[in-house]
């Protein structure tokens, strides 16, 4: 089983408020998509990582991060305007021998081997995985009104993160049919499950966050563990 990591990191950051764009804002003295990078490329069932960075940053990207942190199995294309022109771009480099595709959020540092390794094997067995956290909050139902409209019963939702792994062909079909449409896409599982495939949940860890806000870019700092 040969896997290719794909990468988006080309967001600005605008929730953050920074002028540094997120993935190059630093934990404990290292760039948050380093510390993405550096977990991946450890892993051994990893074969490429291909990541989208905003073409302006490229050269930044290479010498400040891959080149000063030494990481290896790096390929590097342009990001594009949104998330999903992103994996569609990184998509057209998988190489032909790769047998899966795990997508995991550039900005999403705490990522483990437990999480990689029980994703791929999740995905060989149901062709499609997706890590993700049962809700904790209780869930409303608001309409355009404000209003309250019904509460949903919150042991059926779960709340994705990634990785998400698929099989190669799986995914280029589903990015083929689907991603250069208008359409309001936040995960790569919503453009699967368009096209009837459901992928299967692997359970993951309330520290895997993604660091969207000041928040949590707090929060990072305190779970970092050198």
């Amino acid at each position: 089983m040969r896997v290719a990591a794909i990468v988006p990191a080309a967001g600005k950051g605008r929730r953050i408020k920074s002028k540094i764009h997120k993935p190059y804002l630093e934990i404990c003295g290292k760039p948050i998509l380093a510390h993405t990078l550096l977990r991946l490329s450890r892993n051994k069932h990893i074969d490429e990582i291909i990541v989208a960075v905003n073409k302006k940053k490229i050269k930044t990207f290479r010498r400040g991060i891959v080149d000063r942190f030494n990481i290896r199995k790096i390929k590097v294309v342009s990001g594009g305007r949104e998330r999903k022109d992103s994996v569609l771009n990184a998509l057209k480099e998988v190489s032909g021998n790769i047998g899966y595709v795990l997508i995991h959020d550039g900005v999403r540092p705490f990522i483990t081997d437990k999480l990689i390794n029980s994703s791929l094997k999740t995905a060989q067995r149901f062709r499609a995985s997706v890590v993700a956290v049962p809700v904790k909050s209780t869930l409303k139902y608001v309409k355009k009104d404000g209003f309250v409209h019904d509460t949903a019963d919150r042991r059926r939702f779960w709340e994705a993160q990634t990785p998400q792994v698929f099989r190669k062909e799986l995914i280029k079909k589903a990015y083929a049919r689907f991603g250069r449409k208008k359409i309001n896409i936040t995960d790569d599982s919503m453009l699967v499950e368009r096209i009837g495939v459901r992928p299967k949940i692997v359970r993951g860890s309330y520290s895997n966050i993604k660091i969207t806000t000041p928040e949590d870019l707090k929060l990072a700092k305190l779970l970092h563990r050198p």
